[in-house]
């Protein structure tokens, strides 16, 4: 199933990309693997995926273990002060950094093991009030600006999630919120280049507003059975 699925996906990637006057080996697909199995994984990994993303620090950190860096690891859910260590020991790129508090902690972890942590910052680009992330353009670049003085910390881009919503303008309108926001700091001298946007929902859309990272869960594994272990998976 996984194969097949992974078929149907890369070739609406590259009908989306050729559209959109893009190519398609500058999309990086982000696995979402939570909830499901090892075998899953490595399932898909046959079929040429690299990158997997976990969403509780705790399911990556077991992944890990049993996988280690076979995979490329990224962390992509809320992240609190106190998973930081694992998260940092496990994840190549975290893309929910929001806070000055986080990122110097993030900064502390990776130091002690002698790492240079990638992150990404979440910048909230609607009005939901169940998403998270930085929201005024003056936090967004101070924020820049602290991670640029962080010795163990490497900013790679921005990540946003666009509303639930059936409104196309609306998702369109949260990704080139995104873009504009990158360019506006790379403008000011950064060097941005990751803009992680897009689901199994939206990718399309994300990827025509320039995402260089898209997120898809269940469109490559299925459907999530929330009453099972995925350790039992």
């Amino acid at each position: 199933m996984i194969a097949e699925n992974l078929a149907v996906l890369r070739q609406k990637i590259e009908e989306t990309c050729k559209k959109a006057d893009r190519n398609p080996a500058d999309i990086n697909i982000i696995a979402v693997s939570k909830y499901f199995g090892i075998d899953s994984i490595l399932e898909a990994t046959k079929c040429g995926l690299t990158n997997f993303g976990e969403n509780r620090a705790q399911e990556l950190t077991l992944k890990f273990e049993k996988l280690g860096s076979k995979v490329t690891w990224h962390f992509i859910g809320t992240l609190q002060k106190n998973k930081v260590k694992y998260v940092v020991n496990s994840a190549e790129l975290i893309h929910s950094v929001d806070s000055v508090e986080l990122v110097e902690e993030i900064n502390k972890r990776a130091e002690r093991i002698g790492k240079i942590q990638k992150i990404l910052l979440e910048v909230k680009t609607s009005d939901e009030m169940t998403k998270s992330g930085l929201e005024t353009e003056s936090e967004i670049v101070s924020l820049v600006q602290r991670c640029s003085e962080l010795k163990s910390i490497k900013l790679n881009g921005l990540m946003t999630m666009a509303p639930l919503t059936d409104d196309v303008n609306i998702i369109r309108k949260s990704f080139k919120d995104l873009r504009n926001l990158k360019d506006k700091i790379n403008n000011k001298g950064f060097n941005l280049v990751e803009l992680s946007m897009g689901m199994t929902s939206d990718f399309e859309i994300a990827i025509e507003e320039g995402a260089t990272m898209i997120r898809i869960g269940s469109a490559i594994f299925g459907d999530r059975d929330y009453s099972k272990d995925w350790r039992q998976i």
